[in-house]
């Protein structure tokens, strides 16, 4: 879906300004970065109807497959992690250059390397909630912390469907403890100081498809249900500079052979994506 040689005036085309930089340090987080076109857009809802079916013929390749992670039964939250496994388009937006570019300097122009991707689907009526959580307390499995995460719309997303929220600045309240990620939606409160509990004041991420949001691994972030009739489809792609390393003698992701602690996350599964060098 992308062009596979791109020179060098192309590549600092997608770059991002020293102001966009210094608001990611300060917030957490920086958004509506444009990543898609619409012919890019429908052949990765294309791709996604054909997987969200839990009979498809590579469902065995994924991490996780949730056809329902809510706690809710009146809600559904498709989830699931390992797609770019599966399609070619969910493949090669790993290899997107507006999102490596990106993604390269708000990790500190260091080497991008893949850590794994994720679908959220939220249908139209009933999309459930995922609640409030910071990224890194799922991945202390890898260390030391220097993820970051890039969430894309394939839908047009805003408050009635179920958008993105962030707290801005939580990122600086350092690591937390995890709360059940399709649970209650406020769970998290019940590990906030009362000064943290005064400074939790969501900001909606609104934008049109094809625009991503990055956010730092500690920043909290949440979304409601969707009860309106349009559904909310998005795909996350997890990263970490080049360099981390596995905290577990365990398999980091289901099907994955096991990295033993202190070596660095590297091979096929955790390929480098981008070197800024």
């Amino acid at each position: 879906m992308f062009k596979k040689q791109l020179g060098e005036e192309e590549w600092n085309a997608y770059k991002l300004t020293d102001e966009q930089i210094q608001f990611f340090k300060d917030n957490g987080y920086l958004s509506n970065i444009k990543l898609l076109e619409d012919k890019q857009i429908a052949i990765l809802n294309s791709e996604l109807e054909q997987i969200t079916n839990a009979n498809h013929p590579g469902n065995a390749l994924f991490h996780e497959f949730h056809s329902n992670e809510s706690s809710n039964p009146d809600t559904v939250l498709f989830h699931a992690l390992g797609h770019w496994r599966i399609t070619k388009g969910f493949h090669d937006v790993l290899w997107n250059p507006a999102f490596l570019v990106a993604a390269s300097q708000l990790l500190g122009n260091k080497p991008v390397r893949f850590w794994h991707d994720q679908l959220f689907s939220k249908p139209a009526h009933h999309g459930g909630v995922v609640a409030w959580h910071q990224d890194y307390s799922y991945w202390t499995r890898s260390v030391p912390m220097q993820h970051l995460t890039c969430w894309v719309g394939l839908d047009d997303v805003g408050t009635e469907n179920g958008c993105l929220l962030y707290i801005p600045k939580s990122h600086k309240w350092g690591l937390l403890d995890k709360p059940e990620l399709a649970g209650d939606m406020n769970g998290i409160m019940a590990y906030l100081t009362e000064e943290q509990k005064a400074e939790f004041k969501p900001v909606a991420i609104e934008m049109k498809k094809g625009y991503g949001t990055f956010h730092h691994p500690l920043l909290l972030h949440g979304s409601y249900e969707n009860r309106s009739n349009r559904s909310r489809r998005a795909f996350v792609l997890n990263v970490f500079a080049d360099g981390t390393q596995s905290a577990s003698d365990e398999p980091l992701l289901k099907g994955v052979p096991a990295i033993p602690a202190g070596e660095q996350m590297s091979g096929q599964f955790f390929p480098l994506l981008y070197n800024p060098a």
